[in-house]
């Protein structure tokens, strides 16, 4: 058997941190009954109120359902210096909340807070998110500023809390294409902050070119603590080029297809992981928009593709 353990997360159920969505997504415990109910062993947090953040109400729903709690995104204003104190205090929050759910012991594989820079609040990453050319990068002498912010915020959250942190390079974000990633590793300390690796938002991200994905997961495997499940249309992403669309037309028309079904080869990916003896948590995540879709179902598909690659 495996030693990878699978579980999905709350934004497959449309439950997303981007404001100005007015349908809400489902009830936190129809997610965690349908997460469970579909296979998966785990979840993530979602955004801040969408579970209980009472840590005793909220480890009684886990544990009734078996369903281990592996993680937050905390988006941050990363490239606004005086952004970084709230930044930092609702990383130090989220994380009070996932230290007390989960209590002590090991946490190598996790829970860990997802820092993320403030995602598709410029208009210019937005508006060209897929297709980011050098010249859309953060100026030279702002990427020093940029990283330590991001570190700044792990290594407050390790000193309160014990979690270690993981940014999340991410589509309509300051941190997207795979040169901007590999300046962002360049630029932070590998003992103070990791990456999740997410499959979908890499490929995306790399505009139709740039290694491979296990190529750019070989490059990365010492910074790569945790993993992202994500399928990626690629015809989608071209016609999302092609026709100049913003990020969320891009996520309104499908481009984070279920598992098996868009153009990430995850059997080479998991053939990866095995070698690498990786024997923590991937998270299947297929980004939806609230209303679209049939959340359940697509989990259901998802975690039957991914147990006929043997996880």
């Amino acid at each position: 058997m495996s030693p990878i353990r699978v579980a999905n997360a709350p934004v497959s159920w449309g439950a997303l941190e981007f404001e100005g969505f007015d349908q809400k997504p489902l009830p936190y415990d129809v997610v965690l009954d349908e997460i469970a109910a579909t296979g998966y062993a785990g979840t993530e947090l979602g955004d801040w109120g969408f579970m209980p953040t009472d840590p005793a109400v909220l480890r009684e729903e886990l544990e009734r359902r078996g369903l281990a709690l592996l993680g937050a995104f905390v988006p941050v204003l990363l490239r606004d210096q005086d952004a970084l104190a709230a930044g930092i205090e609702h990383a130090l929050r989220v994380a009070r909340l996932l230290a007390a759910v989960v209590g002590e012991g090991d946490r190598r594989n996790g829970p860990f807070v997802v820092v993320a820079d403030d995602n598709a609040t410029d208009p210019m990453r937005t508006l060209h998110a897929g297709r980011i050319t050098p010249e859309m990068a953060l100026p030279e002498e702002e990427w020093a500023g940029f990283a330590s912010r991001a570190e700044a915020v792990a290594r407050a959250v390790w000193e309160e809390t014990g979690l270690r942190s993981v940014f999340h390079p991410h589509s309509a974000g300051w941190v997207e294409t795979p040169a901007e990633t590999e300046r962002f590793l360049a630029e932070t300390d590998p003992a103070a902050i990791g990456i999740v690796f997410d499959t979908g938002h890499y490929l995306f991200g790399a505009g139709g070119m740039g290694p491979p994905v296990v190529d750019a997961m070989e490059r990365w495997r010492e910074r790569i603590w945790y993993v992202h499940f994500k399928d990626t249309d690629l015809g989608l992403a071209q016609r999302s080029r092609d026709e100049g669309w913003d990020y969320f037309q891009a996520l309104r028309a499908g481009l984070f297809s279920e598992l098996g079904q868009g153009h990430v080869d995850f059997p080479a990916v998991v053939r990866w992981l095995q070698g690498q003896e990786y024997d923590g948590w991937i998270v299947v995540e297929q980004d939806v928009l609230p209303g679209m879709g049939t959340p359940r179902e697509s989990a259901r598909r998802n975690r039957e593709y991914l147990a006929s690659l043997g996880l």
